[in-house]
């Protein structure tokens, strides 16, 4: 019945209820907000992590223009079964460089967070072009039209430089080089330049099949095959300590 007493304040007048209310959640929220306003970063930096190159930005961009995030998300949990399926957990640096980030909100196919390295190139043309000839149970669209647009090269500079402006290093070499290492990228035979040393563990190859030209689908699949490969997991793996 005391208890009852202390709350009838509350509880028979609806203003000082609001009150209350109001005063709880202006509390949490300092306790969530305020530390934000004096650390240097929420992320930790680990190893390895690089801006895009400008192939893989360009096939980013495909990437969400395309809608998959729809259906695949990039983002695994640090739960067991997630773990086991997918690889080590993401961490928040590996999004670091991603506006929007691509962490999705379902999966009607699976995780793709470390999907690099895992199918061949060969084998990433034939699933955009027909799923169904790789996955017979897939329900993705097919994607033909990737394979047969030339990519828009010359607005990969300004891409680079409107990155920077949101804070991803990219340096002025970087954008002005943009179009040329795109094709250093794509073209084994060219002069590589320094591209690896801008953006180490680039992979350097033709991604689509077609050495004369660069296409859509080489952009796509040099951004897939990059996922989840520029991090040493060894370095952050705590597997055993997961519940």
């Amino acid at each position: 019945m005391s208890l009852w007493k202390k709350h009838q304040v509350f509880e028979k007048n609806s203003i000082i209820l609001l009150i209350g209310v109001l005063v709880v959640i202006a509390i949490g929220g300092l306790v969530e907000i305020a530390p934000l306003f004096y650390l240097k970063s929420t992320i930790e930096k680990v190893e390895g992590m690089r801006p895009y190159t400008p192939l893989e930005l360009a096939g980013r961009n495909i990437y969400v223009r395309e809608g998959c995030y729809n259906c695949h998300s990039q983002m695994i949990r640090t739960l067991r079964d997630e773990v086991e399926r997918y690889g080590h957990y993401s961490l928040a640096s590996e999004s670091m460089y991603d506006r929007p980030f691509q962490w999705g909100s379902k999966r009607t196919g699976p995780d793709l967070a470390r999907v690099g390295g895992k199918y061949s190139d060969a084998w990433q043309r034939e699933h955009l072009d027909d799923p169904r000839a790789v996955v017979p149970t897939s329900i993705m669209p097919a994607y033909p039209w990737l394979a047969q647009r030339t990519l828009e090269l010359d607005y990969l500079g300004q891409d680079l430089a409107i990155q920077a402006k949101l804070g991803v290093p990219y340096d002025d070499a970087m954008v002005a080089d943009a179009k040329a290492d795109a094709w250093r990228q794509a073209d084994p035979n060219a002069d590589p330049g320094d591209l690896e040393a801008r953006y180490p563990k680039v992979q350097i190859r033709d991604f689509d099949g077609d050495p004369t030209r660069i296409t859509e689908a080489d952009a796509l699949i040099a951004y897939l095959q990059m996922l989840g490969t520029l991090v040493d997991f060894k370095l952050y793996d705590d597997k055993a300590n997961l519940r």
